[in-house]
This record gives structure tokens, C-alpha cells and sequence, in this order.
């Protein structure tokens, strides 16, 4: 996030300063024709009507050729918003929800990323939901969500989390999926309600998402690092001129600057057009001092000692060419994780759950299926393991001295799916 609001917001200034231009030119234009038109002088040169006209439909109009260079044609799932309803956040914000889906099975649990909203999960609406129960919801202070009265911290995030789950059928099964700082937000919340997992929560997926200072795991992590208080300094002036931030955010979606910044550091692959519109659309429609809160409650977290104690099936996705959060951050997760299955994605960039939408639902959905049998066979002497290799999956205990007979997970067995 820090990555992309640095080249949004030099993108938005370049873009403002072609605005500024264009309306010099075109003023000077219309100052040197009403002199020569007061004075009978012979007509000044158009050069600067059209130079000026020019650069006026490039920032006003610069998103359509930007979304026609950038971004392929393909039609795309609709992205759209669910009757909610409003449930209180344990902060202090009333937070949107909506609820579709299979009306019977698991419940698939979706927090997005920062600075979007629920909207963003057009292509899981549609694949996963005649499958599975599905559950959206805005965090604070986004989208359709009030904004806290206690601040913004991923612990208040977690706790929100929470609620949503509290809000839910009590007889089926959440899994929690969770991108960038939704996934964050799904490890806090693990991390401080393990007595909830394996129980009410039967698994968790984290998607492009780091476990601790997301200046630690981003590119350039050597730079940024050190330049902390900078940054947050930063996000603190963001706080005070967010009005006029805001204004500069939608000139530079009307250019298209923002769609530039979001292609070069969020998407890996070639994104279509409307995936590409809507993240940056969403971006731009939320406050910059919301955004800013975010970005500073996000480099004062780590969950990286609790990991360990995160005992639930997990699924963790890394994009190879995810700029935002580094894949050793998710390695190390995985890793961490007593059971964790990594999958690489190599073509994907942080929005990875967008552009890659088709091979992250495949995975989500077997996944989901995979701990639904998990859960539906009867207990077994030893504690089933998400990644055991064994056919029967929860494996019966073995004679005394058997070297095979463990009480866990087979950690050395970390299965990836398939590269794409």
C-alpha cells in the first residue's frame, strides 16, 4: 500500500500539473483573442487552443485510451453490492455485511484489502457462490462501514472480525479469507481466539498478505525501512489536506494516472480493463485520511511470534511478482503455520485474488471441500493434520514404538499446487 500511494500520489501531482497547464494555454488563447478582438489586431495563432484543448481531454479524459493500452477487453463477473445489513463493530463502527450464496454448508468469510472495499470480490462472488455460503463486509472507515470511535489498528480490525463471525449461523462452518491487510486482520484474529479455531472457524486462506511491518516485506524494503517515521509523517499530512487529497485523487482517476500506479505496482499480469477500473476506482472513492489511519495502524503490527499457535487448516497464496508484499513474506507464514499449505502464483502481483481470480477460486473452493471432509470423518487417535499424506487423512494411532506414530502435523509436507 505504501508503494502504490507514493506513485499514485507522484502520478496524481503530474497530473494535476498537466491540468494546470492546459488551462494556462487556454487561457492565454482567450486573453490574446480578446485583446486583438478589442484593438482590431489580426487573430493570434491557435496553437495554444489546441495544445491547451489537448492536454485538458488528457486529464479529463485520459482513463479511456490509459484503460484501452493497459488492460484487455475480456468480459468480466459484474461487480456489484448484496443487500446487507448493519452489525455493530467492536470499535465503535456499524459494519456493513452482506450475506449470498448456498443457503446450507461452509461459509466462506471474505475481508478485503486496504483502501477497496467489498466490491472488489466480483469473480468470487461468482465463482464460489453456488457452492458455498458467502460472506462479505466493508472494514472500518470503507465502503459501506461506519468509521471507529477507538482508532484504527488491526487488533480493532480482528475484533470487528469477530463480530461478523458472532452475526453468523451458529451450525455451519467459517472459513476466513482474508487479502493484504484482510489477511492480517484474520491471523490478529486468530492469534487472539484460538479457542474459536477448529471449532467455529475450521479454516483459514491468506492471500498476498505479510505477517508483520509491511515496510519489512515490500520491494525496496531496505529503503523504506529506515524512512519510517517519514512515511508516517506523511500519512499524518494526508490526515489534514484529505479534502483536497481527495479532489487530487479523482482528477488523477479521470487522467488515469491512478490506473497507471495500480498497474505497474499491484497488478503482475495484464489485468482486463474493468478489474483494472474498479481497483482503481475503489482507491479513489475512500477517504485519504482513512487510507492514512490504515497505513500507520499497519506499521505498528506483527503477529510473526503468535504463528506457531495458529493451529488451523491453512491455505497461503504468494504472487511471484507481487511488489506490495514480497512472496518470502508469505513463505515465511506458511512456514511458520503448524498447518499450512503454500501455493505459488507465479504471474501474479498483489492483486493476485483480481487478476488471477479463476485458478485462486479453484483452489479456495477444493480447499473448502477438502477441510469439509476433514471435519465430517469420525475422530481418529492422533490429531488429523491438514497435511498429512496419508489416504485415510486422520491416520489411527500406531503400536508403541512405531517411529510412524506422531501427535501432529507432518510438517516436512508442504505441498504446493501448480504454478501459473
Amino acid at each position: 500500500m505504501v508503494l502504490f500511494s507514493l506513485l499514485q500520489r507522484l502520478f496524481a501531482i503530474a497530473s494535476l500539473a498537466v491540468f494546470a497547464i492546459a488551462v494556462w494555454l487556454l487561457w492565454s488563447w482567450y486573453d490574446a483573442d480578446h485583446v486583438a478582438e478589442t484593438l482590431g489586431l489580426a487573430e493570434p495563432p491557435n496553437a495554444r487552443l489546441w495544445w491547451g484543448a489537448g492536454l485538458m481531454a488528457v486529464s479529463l479524459l485520459g482513463r479511456i485510451p490509459v484503460l484501452m493500452l493497459l488492460g484487455r477487453g475480456e468480459a468480466t463477473a459484474l461487480a456489484r453490492r448484496a443487500e446487507g445489513v448493519a452489525i455493530p463493530g467492536a470499535d465503535g463502527a456499524v459494519l456493513h455485511v452482506e450475506m449470498e450464496g448456498a443457503k446450507k454448508g461452509p461459509i466462506l468469510l471474505f475481508t478485503h484489502g486496504w483502501g477497496l472495499s467489498a466490491r472488489i470480490w466480483a469473480e468470487a462472488r461468482a465463482d464460489l457462490g453456488a457452492r458455498f455460503g458467502l460472506v462479505f463486509w466493508d472494514l472500518p472507515g470503507l465502503g459501506r462501514s461506519g468509521r471507529p470511535t477507538a482508532g484504527y489498528s488491526i487488533e480493532g480490525f480482528a475484533e470487528d472480525l469477530h463480530a461478523v463471525i458472532d452475526s453468523l449461523p451458529e451450525d455451519r462452518p467459517i472459513i476466513l479469507v482474508g487479502h493484504s491487510i484482510g489477511g492480517m486482520t484474520v491471523q490478529a484474529f486468530c492469534a487472539r481466539h484460538p479457542e474459536l479455531l477448529n471449532r467455529r472457524v475450521a479454516a483459514i486462506v491468506l492471500e498476498n498478505t505479510t505477517h508483520t511491518n509491511p515496510l519489512e516485506t515490500m520491494i525496496f524494503s531496505r529503503v523504506f525501512r529506515p524512512l519510517q517515521s517519514v512515511v508516517e509523517l506523511a500519512c499524518k499530512l494526508d490526515m489534514v489536506l484529505s479534502p483536497a487529497l481527495w479532489a487530487l485523487n479523482w482528477q488523477a482517476w479521470l487522467s488515469g494516472s491512478t490506473h497507471l500506479a495500480a498497474r505497474l505496482t499491484a497488478f503482475g499480469a495484464r489485468p482486463t480493463r474493468e478489474q483494472l477500473d474498479r481497483t482503481a476506482r475503489l482507491i479513489t472513492k475512500n477517504s485519504p485520511a482513512v487510507q492514512a489511519r490504515g497505513v500507520l495502524a499497519m506499521l505498528h503490527w506483527s503477529v510473526t511470534d503468535e504463528l506457531p499457535r495458529i493451529d488451523v487448516p491453512a491455505l497461503v497464496f504468494v504472487g511471484g511478482r507481487d511488489l506490495i508484499t514480497r512472496d518470502h513474506a508469505g513463505e515465511a507464514i506458511a512456514a511458520a503455520l503448524p498447518q499450512a499449505r503454500l501455493v505459488r502464483v507465479e504471474a501474479a502481483g498483489h492483486m493476485g485474488p483480481v487478476e488471477k481470480a479463476g485458478f485462486y477460486n479453484e483452489q479456495i473452493g477444493d480447499f473448502a471441500e477438502f477441510v469439509g471432509l476433514l471435519r465430517s470423518r469420525a475422530p481418529a487417535v492422533s490429531r488429523r493434520s491438514f497435511l498429512s499424506p496419508d489416504a485415510d487423512l486422520a491416520p489411527p494411532g500406531r503400536p508403541d514404538g512405531d517411529p510412524e506414530d506422531r501427535d501432529g502435523p507432518i510438517l516436512g509436507m508442504r505441498p504446493s499446487a501448480r504454478p501459473i
